[in-house]
């Protein structure tokens, strides 16, 4: 792709190819490493979160207002559409990480729409694959810790209530799928959807700007409307998009958590 890119005459419009949003691993300081936009982004985010959730809830009132009245929303909805359908009684127990997870894996998404920063941190694969593992590594202990290894492992690959030639194709699919692909596709469905999010909205903001600011022409103006109509619409779709991410990667974190903790789930 870079290639193509680089033998394209510089006078015509260029795609945005996934090059570009590796650039922002270039970085900041040099000869650190590590210190990229993503990174910088990421350690921006968390700053948010404490400080957003301490001014909600570091000297609550009991009649909520400001902050607090607007976290209190967000933690509510954490609580009864995350925590509870898959926690129960124990939901509480459980709602400062839940919570934590919703509006730090939202924000790394909203970083994805804010001009000038305009880059989504959850389309690094490894800032997913980071929160993913913790979640993976939590749900295997809470498992053996209340079920014990042998109950943990016995209840999952091998549930009651089924013909016993069934479990010779249920047992190991049922490893598979808790051990080895659901922490994958925890990680990678958050990464994908941010990932092709924010290469749409750069495709579409990058033929708004060609065809209107740097070669406008009477054809090239309709062209250039569309880009802008279109990039416009697909950031209110990406914002949706953000959100319900957030909301599926705290549920399906509450969901193994729950498993683990109960084996009739």
């Amino acid at each position: 792709m870079s290639a193509l890119t680089a033998l394209a005459p510089a006078d015509q419009f260029q795609a945005p190819s996934p090059d570009s949003l590796f650039n922002a691993f270039t970085p900041i300081i040099p000869g650190v490493d590590w210190f990229t936009k993503p990174v910088l982004l990421a350690m921006l985010s968390s700053i948010l979160v404490i400080g957003v959730c301490w001014a909600a809830f570091g000297n609550p009132k009991v009649v909520p207002r400001g902050v607090q009245n607007v976290v209190e929303y967000g933690y509510m909805f954490v609580r009864d559409q995350v925590a509870r359908p898959f926690l129960g009684k124990d939901a509480d127990r459980w709602m400062g990480l839940l919570l934590t997870l919703f509006f730090l894996v939202l924000v790394w998404n909203l970083m994805g729409v804010i001009p000038v920063i305009q880059f989504p941190v959850a389309s690094h694969i490894a800032f997913p694959m980071v929160l993913a593992i913790s979640i993976y590594v939590l749900k295997i202990y809470l498992g053996m810790k209340h079920q014990g290894p042998i109950g943990y492992f016995k209840n999952m690959m091998f549930p009651p209530g089924l013909p016993k030639f069934i479990y010779v194709l249920l047992a190991p699919i049922e490893f598979l799928s808790n051990l080895i692909i659901a922490p994958f596709t925890h990680a990678v469905r958050l990464f994908a959807n941010m990932f092709a999010g924010h290469m749409l909205l750069a495709f579409f903001s990058m033929v708004g700007f060609w065809f209107l600011f740097e070669k406008l022409t009477p054809l090239g103006a309709g062209v250039g409307v569309v880009g802008v109509i279109m990039t416009i619409i697909f950031t209110a779709f990406e914002m949706f998009i953000q959100f319900l991410q957030a909301f599926l990667f705290a549920m399906l974190a509450s969901m193994y958590i729950g498993n683990s903790l109960h084996a009739d789930h």
